[in-house]
């Protein structure tokens, strides 16, 4: 059973950077994907970016690319998400998920391939 221990999060202000933090337990199979979701306020549950953890493949959605950043520390089992560049419309829920990809190349952008999921941190960003 995987277990999805977040921190991090919290209120920044617009062009700030954040970090997130999710630390994992229990992953075994070769496929495992560590995903990073938002809901905001009044809005569906968004892919933010992934990591297919055995081979480091990345994916990232567009509303973040080139602002959002997401790596792994294999000696602590972690996997980061560090965000920049922060706008208002970041303001949003974020969660860590763990789930399974096609292969091990394959970072899961979609929800129902993630069937554990972390607590949930609310991140503001101020303007």
């Amino acid at each position: 059973q995987v277990q999805l221990v977040e921190s991090g999060g919290g209120l920044v202000q617009a062009g700030g950077s954040l970090r997130r933090s999710c630390a994992v337990s229990g992953r075994t199979c070769s496929n495992y994907v560590q995903g990073w979701f938002r809901q905001a306020p009044g809005r569906v549950r968004e892919f933010v970016a992934a990591m297919a953890w055995s081979s480091g493949y990345t994916a990232d959605a567009d509303s973040v690319k080139g602002r959002c950043t997401i790596s792994r520390d294999n000696a602590k089992n972690t996997v980061y998400l560090q965000m920049n560049s922060l706008k208002p419309e970041d303001t949003a829920v974020y969660y860590c998920a763990g789930g399974y990809g096609s292969s091990r190349y394959t970072p899961s952008k979609g929800q129902d391939e993630y069937p554990y999921w972390g607590q949930g941190t609310q991140v503001t960003v101020s303007s």
